[in-house]
């Protein structure tokens, strides 16, 4: 068993921004992340699905800046670019299978929802290059806590199933409440009305799936069309403009069927759905992608519990401590569904992972002041 100061678990943005601030104030930290990469639901791939610099978001794409002060001035300390998600030409609506879609004037370019260059993931390697590799534990699952009066001791299995334990004097949990529920064991339990919120808290993009067609050139655009579709009919509900900010033209939607109904259809066949809608909405051009992504959330045992097969609400900003009992003193939640603001959000991430920074430099220097 070795000691450290801080575990973080986790290591999405909440996870790594938490890293960032323990490390800024000097306090030693380790993550300890159950993936072979960083990111959690950020991932950010080219046209093969092989991690990029510039390539399509499989996760979530836009942030806010005027709304979300707490991102902005991350990506802008981060030294960070972004982009205006494009909305200049005219939205589609699709209503009904037996009737023409109906197209209508765009509001023109909103400057209040963009997106990184370099796409999302970007954030992610701006954000690890301030946490040394050493300190980082890729492929280890926490899988329970034990709670001891000079700290809590981990229980950690690595990819090869052996199983290892770290002491540490404080946790950061940097995932979802529900996924922390399902996965790992704590002794003691946590008290029944903390574990039932952490259960009913909707993982974010957890009952999702997200599909992307890349190709050539936007030629949408072409048409006087943004990109923008919203249809009742599917299986896409809404579709998005893509394109990169080197140009690499594509469009995303999210799908708007049950995470059974998909895992029934399979991908190609819903591949082929998407693709067959793409054309339905923007032409003949839409049939021919140079390549196609899929990214079923509810599939990802990392990111949903069998609770977010199910479709789900957004997770929404609640009042009082996401830890209590015998654990409020050593636990601290930063899954960005557990912000005050913008939960599940990006923005969400970051303000989550502040405010567990501060609840754990106060901790520790309650634990040091002079009795």
């Amino acid at each position: 068993m070795t000691d450290m100061t801080v575990a973080i678990i986790g290591a999405g943005v909440a996870g790594l921004y938490a890293a960032h601030l323990l490390r800024a104030a000097a306090i030693p930290f380790i993550v300890i992340e159950a993936r072979d990469r960083l990111g959690g639901r950020v991932v950010t791939v080219d046209e093969a699905g092989q991690p990029s610099h510039d390539g399509f978001d499989l996760g979530p794409s836009w942030f806010w800046p005027h709304t979300q002060p707490a991102i902005a001035s991350l990506v802008a300390e981060l030294g960070l670019s972004a982009f205006g998600q494009n909305s200049d030409g005219d939205v589609i609506i699709e209503r009904m299978s037996r009737e023409t879609f109906q197209r209508y004037r765009g509001a023109g370019m909103d400057q209040q929802s963009m997106r990184l260059v370099g796409g999302t993931g970007a954030l992610v390697r701006a954000l690890a290059t301030h946490v040394p590799a050493a300190q980082i534990w890729l492929e280890r699952r926490v899988t329970a806590m034990a709670l001891h009066a000079d700290g809590v001791a981990l229980t950690i299995r690595r990819a090869d199933s052996s199983v290892e334990e770290l002491k540490v004097k404080q946790v950061i949990a940097a995932l979802p409440p529900r996924l922390l529920d399902a996965t790992v064991t704590f002794a003691p339990t946590q008290e029944p009305a903390t574990a039932r919120r952490w259960r009913d808290t909707p993982t974010w993009m957890a009952p999702h799936a997200k599909f992307i067609a890349v190709y050539e050139r936007a030629f949408w655009c072409d048409a006087g069309l943004s990109g923008t579709a919203q249809s009742m009919v599917g299986p896409m509900a809404e579709i998005h403009d893509a394109s990169t900010a080197a140009g690499a033209g594509a469009l995303f939607g999210f799908i708007g069927i049950g995470a059974e109904h998909r895992a029934a259809m399979g991908e190609a066949s819903m591949t082929r759905a998407c693709v067959e809608q793409l054309v339905r909405v923007f032409g003949a051009e839409a049939a021919a992608p140079k390549a196609t992504l899929f990214k079923d959330w509810a599939a990802d045992e990392l990111t949903a519990t069998p609770a977010d097969r199910i479709m789900g609400g957004h997770p929404s900003a609640g009042n009082g401590p996401w830890v209590t009992g015998p654990w409020q003193d050593r636990l601290a939640l930063a899954g960005s569904e557990t912000s005050p603001s913008e939960p599940g959000y990006l923005a969400g991430a970051v303000v989550a992972a502040q405010r567990a920074f501060k609840e754990i430099v106060a901790k520790l220097a309650a634990a040091h002041a002079p009795q």
